[in-house]
């Protein structure tokens, strides 16, 4: 491992475009896993845009991460639900839906859940 890693999600490693043009997930690969940027339109949902892709009914995957920008609503399958905003770090367990509040994007890092996220099965 080297002392200092400079990478850009501009060039990312892969790039996995959801369902619809509705946004995208850019991963850097690491020495310790991937990490994440992902990139929610307006009008995108986990159920309808990515659900497709995982084939499950609710996404399987937890996350621990940060928004950079815009607002996502979460509601897990048990019924408990929030919203996270630019600035707030966020941990979601396995088993919710999610989608983008408002017109902006929401832009988010990831850097547990998304090694495997809107990856065919």
């Amino acid at each position: 491992m080297t002392g200092i890693v400079r990478r850009s999600f501009d060039s990312a490693d892969e790039t996995r475009p959801f369902a619809d043009g509705k946004g995208r997930l850019d991963l850097l690969s690491t020495d310790r896993g991937a990490v994440g940027r992902a990139v929610f339109e307006p009008g995108w949902k986990w159920s309808e845009h990515v659900k497709p892709l995982a084939g499950t009914d609710s996404c399987q995957a937890a996350h621990t991460g940060y928004v950079v920008s815009g607002r996502i609503h979460v509601v897990m399958d048990d019924g408990e639900e929030t919203e996270f905003g630019e600035g707030d770090f966020m941990q979601v367990a396995p088993g919710h839906d999610a989608w983008v509040l408002g017109d902006e994007p929401c832009v988010a890092l990831d850097w547990v859940g998304f090694g495997d996220y809107a990856k065919s099965s």
